[in-house]
């Protein structure tokens, strides 16, 4: 049975698990995520000792080496208390659902699972459903004038259940249009080392969503895992298109941050 995180009190504190991928390539997504929850007055820890979850090896077979991967991060994340949120669902998905699968044979480590699945979140799931962020407007200012579409990436809505979140606190921003995507649920073929194995098949469906992404006329498509976004934004590159891909943090970030608001102010 899936873990699912618990109800919590508005907590004061949170542990960031930033994933490799935003680690390595995308920092400024989890600077973003940082400024966003310390704007809503949540202190944000990061355990040093976190490395990665275990995915990349879990995924292509390598089932010994991803518990290993995966024993550490419940040693890192296991000492500390409160909330623990990722920016990926993909990455929130391997701890909250996969770890079971993994460890269903050892039943010391599956207590651990369970204690540590219960806490975790997605960037966008722990922000509407544990902060109640309703209204980023009255709160924090946000605005950004701009428009984007929107793609739902898989793990996120099929694994974590997270569809509505994400695109609610993007219509929270005053001055951001959102425009419809054809079939925004469709995969976008990175799916890890999918898209190095089966790169031809991973190649026909970006080129499927990229297609439909241009079609909407955004200047910049919003998801929520860094994985998709460096797939997206590499077959944009090699398409010579000027649409960005952004990691929703981002976007909040910059829609709620006060040095843009008086720079707005005196335009």
């Amino acid at each position: 049975m899936t873990v699912q995180p618990t109800k919590t009190p508005r907590p004061e504190r949170v542990q960031l698990f930033v994933t490799c991928l935003v680690d390595q390539f995308r920092p400024e997504v989890g600077e973003s995520v940082v400024n966003v929850l310390e704007r809503l007055h949540i202190e944000v820890d990061f355990p040093e000792g976190q490395t990665c979850c275990g995915q990349p090896a879990f995924n292509s077979g390598f089932r010994d080496e991803a518990s290993d991967v995966a024993r550490h991060f419940l040693d890192v994340f296991d000492a500390t208390e409160g909330p623990i949120i990722v920016p990926s669902g993909s990455c929130g998905a391997m701890v909250r659902n996969f770890y079971e699968e993994m460890f269903e044979d050892d039943p010391a480590e599956m207590e651990r699972v369970r204690r540590v699945g219960e806490r975790i979140y997605e960037f966008t799931e722990f922000l509407v459903d544990v902060l109640g962020q309703d209204d980023l407007v009255a709160e924090m200012g946000a605005q950004l004038e701009a428009n984007a579409t929107y793609h739902q990436c898989c793990h996120l809505e099929r694994e974590l259940g997270v569809d509505h979140q994400p695109q609610q606190l993007l219509g929270q921003v005053k001055g951001l249009e959102m425009l419809p995507m054809y079939r925004p649920e469709v995969c976008c073929g990175f799916g890890g080392t999918f898209a190095v194995k089966f790169s031809d098949v991973s190649t026909a469906m970006l080129d499927e969503k990229l297609d439909n992404a241009a079609a909407t006329g955004a200047s910049m498509i919003v998801a929520g895992d860094t994985g998709c976004i460096m797939h997206m934004a590499g077959g944009l590159r090699r398409r010579g298109s000027n649409q960005q891909v952004r990691h929703i943090a981002e976007i909040l970030d910059e829609a709620t941050c006060p040095t843009n608001h008086a720079a707005e102010g005196r335009a």
